[in-house]
């Protein structure tokens, strides 16, 4: 999963999950070259890999259905080329062509919206990532193009296997979770699997056992919109509403009376009490918990008289932390990984990584260890070190800003 860590697929999430590219309609990837021929596989499970964990990282979901067609030219029951196509519960459609005979190498990945496309071209040297503004107008009930000049993304300078080791050296110090663990491949080798069912029947559909959002595990009160993407094993209860174009995990808790808005992003594991709304703007990733009526907000200065949809301010609620009941998150800042917000505090500022705060504007009071203890810290500006009294993590702190270093033991669990 390579292209997991390149700075143009980190972009292209980041447009996505932001709503810039509006409405997904559909994804096309080509990975194309004339290159070495082989025959223990087909150009399915040897090219196909890369563009399907791309997709499903964009969509945050799996198909629920999977047609693959191919052709065998030089060796008889080995596919040269293949198209499969990727149809999931949101209405996007993914589109996968590869190929070892071709008369040009061609890695390009297209994802295209209501509001922009995204061209991701990996074989271009200097600019790897456009945006295409174009749009569509319907002129007495005709649709009609209309071009705009493509924008040139800037890209950090970085070397995806480079930052690839890095992530898995932060993970191991800090007994964190990878963006590409094991579950990634796996919903990858599902896919694979079933394009090759599809591809040695004959293109014959393959659906799912079940869809990605699977509406029996949620309450029958609840309401899913047609359109939002609702991970495996979540579960929505009573009087909770999901919108269409918002994207859930897999493994979450949404409570009572629960409501998450179109744009809203999250992650896996994620519990949220009752009576929260997830509005517009608001990104919690993995493992995040909400505690019961606690706010979130995305304008800062409302006024019902006066339209701000053009103005929300975004709140990213990173790993692990946790929000406690009846906590305000004015928006617009970041709360950190592991950090803990006491009942009832009103944050005005964004948090840093494992710091306690509490209060009313909020203020750092200590500092809790990603078990949900709290460590013996400081809040100077002191340099000192530190061992958790349950799981034996040890941490550093300089000033404001704690890192974990690892199980004192050296062990890992």
């Amino acid at each position: 999963h390579l292209l997991e860590y390149h700075p143009a697929v980190e972009e292209l999430r980041r447009l996505v999950e932001a709503g810039e590219l509006g409405k997904i309609y559909y994804i096309y990837a080509n990975r194309l070259n004339l290159g070495r021929i082989r025959t223990e596989e087909n150009a399915l499970w040897s090219f196909a890999p890369h563009d399907i964990h791309v997709i499903l990282r964009l969509l945050g979901e799996e198909p629920v259905s999977v047609t693959c067609q191919g052709g065998s030219y030089l060796n008889e029951q080995i596919a040269d080329v293949t198209m499969s196509t990727l149809e999931f519960a949101s209405g996007v459609r993914g589109h996968i062509f590869v190929s070892w005979l071709h008369p040009y190498k061609d890695h390009r990945l297209v994802v295209v919206g209501d509001r922009k496309m995204a061209v991701f071209d990996d074989v271009e040297q200097s600019t790897k990532l456009r945006l295409y503004p174009h749009r569509i107008d319907w002129v007495e009930r005709i649709p009609k193009s209309v071009k705009a000049d493509a924008e040139e993304v800037a890209l950090p300078n970085l070397e995806p296997l480079e930052a690839e080791c890095r992530h898995f050296i932060e993970c191991v110090t800090q007994r964190t979770r990878p963006r590409t663990d094991g579950a990634n491949g796996v919903a990858v080798l599902r896919v694979l699997e079933r394009c090759q069912q599809s591809l040695e029947q004959g293109s014959g559909e393959e659906r799912a056992a079940r869809p990605s959002h699977a509406l029996e595990a949620h309450h029958p009160t609840a309401v899913i919109d047609p359109g939002c993407t609702i991970g495996e094993g979540t579960r929505v209860w009573h009087y909770s509403h999901v919108m269409s174009g918002a994207r859930i995990g897999r493994g979450c808790s949404l409570g009572q009376n629960v409501f998450v808005a179109r744009t809203a992003v999250i992650g896996d594991n994620v519990k949220i009490q009752n009576n929260v709304s997830v509005y517009d703007g608001v990104i919690l990733e993995n493992d995040v918990f909400c505690g019961p009526s606690m706010v979130f907000t995305n304008v800062v200065n409302p006024r019902s008289h006066v339209s701000r949809k053009d103005e929300y301010k975004s709140t990213l609620v990173q790993q692990g932390a946790t929000i406690g009941a009846n906590v305000t998150v004015v928006c617009g800042h970041t709360v950190g990984r592991y950090a803990f917000i006491g009942a009832g505090a009103v944050v005005t500022r964004s948090v840093p990584d494992y710091a306690l705060q509490s209060g009313v504007p909020a203020r750092i009071k200590g500092w809790m260890c990603q078990c949900g203890v709290r460590l013996p810290l400081k809040v100077d500006d002191a340099e000192e070190t530190c061992v958790c009294n349950a799981c034996k993590v040890s941490y550093e702190r300089k000033g404001q800003q704690v890192v974990a270093l690892g199980s004192t033991n050296g062990s890992m669990e």
